[in-house]
């Protein structure tokens, strides 16, 4: 205070919510995300349509997918995304799980704090809470053999059901596990690793789901370059090459004058004879087939036809890089110092149906999953939905433990857990419950999504528990509480842990702030309107996030 008037610290512009009402923004703002994908949780959840500011259509029930297409501008609300992105990154499956989880411990933490339970009360029986959940999880797990082909197939149809692939999910799944199996190694200590860099993943629109294929080695999705040319070869040497097969160009603009047509037609054969030297120079090196990522002349698509050379131009760099892998060849970027060693050796073969090339490797490590469907929209979630199966395959045959699904672990978690909150002292006990009580939101929302009633799902679940099983879920199909283990419901351990810690996290992270200051509206996005901010600084930005948040409620 100066001569009893306030010193002003920060700018005019400056927004700032401290207290109660920073809790409750940042409160607010991280459920609304979880409500945003919650009705997407399940084998019956529902689908969204986003549409970008260009018009693009997505539709999906993938949890990440939905949070980073929306355009949300709220600082508290991209926290909880990252929740999303890190179990995506981390676990391959389980976003929605994880961010529904995160909101609802946020939501029992505000009932917490209506009860003036102090944050770092709450923060501390989180933790604790996630802890001991982590420590259940790989009590209750199961050891299982990763040759285990059945075991494999039915974490590949869990992850799969309620997504595009799950109409032909057991075409699917066995499609997946064999393609895990293909780019799975030993590595020294005798752990099974898993390479997913070696699988390629193509995809194709205009045939059903059911006619997808798993294909050893690469595809190449291009046409030869002259219609004289080979279109398969066995045996067949292959070059990979990143230069163009075209006349060299002056890295300057020049200009020549030409006084006499003789001058002109030396000008025409020297850059035949460039031409034909490269060819020449691909002939000697014995390749059978080139795959260029740049362009080919014409005039050299011709000389090549003569060779009796497959030669196919603008190849993605990515297709090259896995065929590399496939054929065993290194990329050439110089002709002149390309070597015979630099070759690789396959069999190359042509689809006309498909204008496909296949290329197969002498004993290939890498594999392509070719996705078919009928529209560009069926595809890309299908090839979504066939990513995450492929990750939590490829967790299961890493880790090898896996929890029964349907929301059975965690009914049982829950239940531990409150038997664990007996023994916490303090104020902690009742955030170590409101934990448990969080948790149960997975088995509430699967009923809700399949049209039951939720109260009446967890009574029946928490029974079973009770009486001592462990493995008892909800089948949505048939609408029971059954052995979800037993009925194929099987869930990667690694997944359900990862979900758990980065729900936690997020929700301690969120809990922990008591002051939001920034320089001018609560968001990320300066582009829209600044309002003044209401007394006692509550800010403009509040409002805008009840506007453009509370729209997803």
């Amino acid at each position: 205070m100066q001569q009893g008037q306030p010193m002003i610290v920060m700018s005019e512009d400056a927004q700032r919510v401290k207290d109660k009402d920073a809790q409750d923004y940042n409160i607010s703002a991280a459920r609304a995300v979880a409500e945003a994908v919650r009705s997407t949780l399940g084998p019956k959840g529902m689908d969204k349509m986003l549409v970008d500011s260009m018009g693009s259509v997505t539709i999906t029930n993938d949890g990440v997918t939905i949070l980073q297409e929306m355009d949300i501008d709220n600082p508290t609300a991209e926290m909880i995304i990252e929740v999303a992105e890190t179990q995506e990154d981390e676990a391959g499956d389980g976003t929605t799980t994880a961010v529904a989880i995160a909101g609802e411990l946020l939501k029992n933490a505000e009932d917490l704090l209506e009860q003036d339970i102090h944050p770092t009360a709450i923060i501390k029986g989180f933790h604790l809470a996630s802890e001991q959940a982590r420590e259940e999880i790989d009590d209750i797990a199961r050891d299982v053999d990763t040759d285990d082909e059945d075991l494999l197939r039915s974490v590949a149809e869990t992850s799969m059901t309620g997504k595009g692939a799950e109409v032909n999910k057991e075409h699917l799944s066995q499609l997946i596990v064999d393609a895990v199996r293909s780019v799975t190694v030993e590595n020294d200590a005798g752990e099974n690793v898993v390479d997913l860099e070696f699988l390629n993943i193509e995809t194709q629109t205009g045939r059903s789901v059911g006619e997808s294929d798993l294909l050893e080695g690469g595809i190449v999705d291009k046409d030869p370059v002259h219609d004289n040319m080979p279109t398969a070869a066995e045996n067949a040497d292959i070059l990979l090459l990143n230069q163009p097969i075209e006349v060299e160009e002056t890295d300057v603009d020049t200009e020549v004058s030409v006084t006499d047509p003789d001058q002109l037609q030396k000008f025409l054969d020297r850059e035949e004879k460039q031409l034909k030297e490269k060819v020449e120079a691909i002939a000697d090196l014995g390749a059978d087939v080139v795959f260029c990522q740049k362009g080919i002349d014409d005039l050299a698509q011709h000389y090549l036809a003569k060779e009796g050379i497959l030669a196919v131009r603008r190849a993605k760099k990515s297709d090259l890089e896995f065929l590399k892998e496939v054929v065993d060849a290194s990329i050439v970027s110089d002709l002149e110092s390309a070597t015979t060693e630099d070759l690789g050796h396959g069999d190359v073969t042509r689809d006309d149906e498909d204008e496909l090339f296949y290329v197969e490797g002498e004993g290939a490590h890498g594999v392509t999953l070719l996705l078919r469907g009928s529209t560009d929209h069926v595809v890309d979630e299908l090839e979504r939905g066939i990513n995450d199966a492929l990750d939590v395959v490829a967790q299961t045959v890493s880790d090898g433990r896996v929890l029964a699904g349907g929301g059975a672990i965690e009914v049982e978690l829950a239940s531990r857990l409150r038997d664990y909150a007996d023994s916490v002292s303090g104020r902690e006990q009742l955030a170590v419950e409101a934990y448990a009580d969080s948790l149960e939101l997975v088995p509430r929302v699967l009923a809700e999504n399949a049209g039951l009633d939720s109260i009446d799902t967890l009574v029946d679940l928490r029974a079973a528990h009770d009486e001592g099983d462990v493995t008892a879920g909800l089948n949505v199909f048939s609408n029971d509480v059954e052995d979800t283990f037993e009925a194929g419901v099987v869930e990667p351990a690694h997944a359900k842990e990862q979900a758990v810690t980065s729900a936690s996290e997020a929700a301690n992270l969120v809990l922990k702030i008591d002051d939001i200051i920034s320089a001018g509206d609560l968001s990320t996005d300066k582009g829209g309107d600044e309002e003044g901010g209401a007394p006692g600084g509550a800010p403009g930005g509040m409002g805008g996030m009840g506007g453009g948040m509370g729209g997803m409620m």
